[in-house]
Order: C-alpha cells, then structure tokens, then sequence
C-alpha cells in the first residue's frame, strides 16, 4: 500500500474534524450500513481475506459474521446475477471487485437485467445493486488488470455511475448506492487509496449526480474525475504560478452527469480543460467535450482540450505507466496552449 497523504485540499473547513484514509472511509461506510439495515451485505472475490479488498472490507466478516460478508467464486457473471436475485428478494447487496476488467464478464446480468428491470416493469420493480470496483496502475499490472471502463460503463441508460476523488465523497457516495434503489456502479482508482481526509464519523450522503467546485477560478475550467481531480488541484497550483487562475471541478457522478455545474463554469472561464484516466475515444472526456460543444458553444473562447490515456493497451511496468497515464503535468500543457499566461 502507497504511503498515506495528506492534501491541504482534503481538509473540510473544520480542522479539528478527524482524518481518515480513503479505504478505511470506504470501510467505515460498509460497516455502519451493515449494521444499520440487516438487509445489506458485501460480497466479492477476497472481501473476507485479512487484507480486506485494499482495506475497504477489512474486519468486516468479524464484525457482522460470514454470512453477510462473504468470499465469492471466480464466476462473475452467476455472482452478479445472485446479487440481483437476491435484491429482487428484498435484500442490498454490495458487490466488491477488486479489478474493473472483471465487469466485462457481469454486462449481460448488470446491463440486459438489472438496469432494464425498473424501466420495463413501469417502475414496479426495483434493483436495489451496488456494484464496486477499482481501477489499478502503478505494479505493472498491464493491458487486462489496468482498464478504466468509465467511458463504457456510462453508457447504459438505468445504471448510475459515480467515482468519488476524496475520502468524504468515497464515504457519502457509497452510502446514497447503498440507500439508491436502484443498480449504482462505483469506479474506485487506487491512487486515490494513498490519500486521506476529513471524514465525520457520522452517517452522511453525498447526492448521486452532484459534482462540486474544488477551487474557484476565472480563467479556464478543469473537470475531472476520481483521481484526476488530484491532479487538476495540483496542476492548478503550478499554473497560478504564472498568472493562470484555474478552477477545477468534480464530476463525481458521470451517469447522472452534472451538465448544470459544467456550463455553469464554462459560463464563467470561457475555457474547458476535461482529464479523466480512461481512453479518449468514446470516453468520459469525450461527452463532457460534446455537452460543451452542444450546449454551452457561445461560452467557448478556446476549443476544448482533452487529456486522457492514450488509445491503446495499458503497458505493463512502471516506466512504462509514466508515459501511458496522464498527470498533472499533461494537464498543465493543455491548459497553456488555451490560455495565455497573465503575468
């Protein structure tokens, strides 16, 4: 596991309020809804190991007993569809995936079922699923353990999206997934794992398809998501250096998207800069892209950049992840070539 971090950024305006990492915030989230409503348990491939899927089930099976945090086979796809089962039942299910790739074998039960039911049955029946996964770079885990399926998952109409980027949001999205009565996909990225924030310990929700303004500015608008905000925060510190105000905002929840807090932003700059981990074509950054282009065209003084992975297999090693993810830096290079320095 990454050294835990602190970011100024992360603190809440309180700073007597307690600090907690980002997995354990995941954690603390599981715990207090298993003990809040019996009908909820987790499941997943090593969720009962001591390890804890990267933590964020860590102890669980102790505390609230095997039959409400269990392992699962490798059969992603039976698994998938006894959670829906067993959401039809009455019950809510957390699925943990310690891999997105791993999706791709739960599409025909996730996408074809479970986010159609509501829709076809005039909304007499209901999904109550949430599905997590995590998205992994940084050991060389190469083309098939590194994919970030967020531009594919978004798709789907009935399935909702999000990817928290702090530990608060990381607490608060999966307890509204957990409350939401219908399938909620979370998309983890474990960089965001080394992090750690302001986190109460009460039981709070964050809004599924709510983004957020992380910094204000008047210059250019970064919109990122999960990890990217990071380094849109970063890269906007760098680039005050030079007299470029940056503000940068959370999507936070791509399916619903918050086309309202974008324009909104894009009113204001004039300039669009989207980061995302995914690929760039058909990705998240290419509909931010299209929704500013669609919408909010009269604001644009510049055209919209990009910066995303490039569109080809995830390299395996460390060397090569450097050049294949992109990073503040890359971010920083797109910003300038929109907006001239101020001073």
């Amino acid at each position: 596991m990454p050294e835990v971090r602190e970011l100024e950024w992360l603190r809440e305006s309180k700073p007597s309020e307690r600090m907690l990492g980002y997995p354990q915030a995941i954690c603390e989230a599981l715990d207090q809804a298993l003990a809040l409503d019996p009908r909820v348990f987790v499941m997943g491939q090593g969720v009962d190991d001591p390890g804890g899927m990267f933590g964020t089930t860590k102890g669980l099976h102790n505390t609230h007993g095997a039959a409400r945090c269990f392992d699962t086979p490798l059969a992603e796809a039976s698994m998938t569809g006894v959670a829906i089962g067993a959401a039809l039942g009455g019950m809510r299910p957390v699925y943990m995936h310690n891999r997105s790739d791993f999706l791709f074998l739960t599409l025909d039960q996730l996408v074809n079922h479970a986010s159609k039911w509501h829709y076809m049955f005039a909304g007499a029946v209901s999904v109550p699923i949430v599905v997590w996964a995590c998205i992994g770079r940084g050991w060389g885990s190469g083309a098939q353990h590194s994919q970030a399926l967020q531009g594919t998952m978004m798709q789907y109409p009935g399935l909702k999206v999000v990817m928290p980027s702090t530990a608060y949001d990381a607490k608060g999205l999966m307890l509204a997934a957990i409350a939401d009565n219908n399938p909620v996909l979370i998309l983890e990225h474990r960089h965001n794992f080394k992090y750690k924030g302001a986190v109460p310990e009460k039981v709070y929700t964050v809004p599924i398809g709510k983004g957020v303004v992380r910094r204000a500015g008047s210059d250019v608008t970064i919109a990122g998501i999960s990890n990217m905000v990071n380094e849109a925060l970063l890269a906007a510190k760098d680039l005050a250096a030079i007299g470029i105000d940056a503000e940068v905002v959370d999507l936070r929840s791509l399916r619903p998207l918050d086309e309202t807090l974008v324009l909104e932003s894009l009113r204001k700059t004039g300039r669009l800069v989207v980061t995302d981990s995914g690929w760039k074509t058909g990705g998240v950054a290419a509909e931010v892209a299209a929704i500013a282009a669609e919408k909010g065209l009269e604001f644009l003084k510049a055209p919209v950049r990009r910066v995303t992975c490039p569109d080809v297999p995830t390299p395996s090693g460390y060397t090569l992840e450097q050049a294949f993810y992109a990073a503040k830096d890359d971010i920083i290079e797109a910003v300038r070539t929109i907006v001239p320095p101020r001073r």
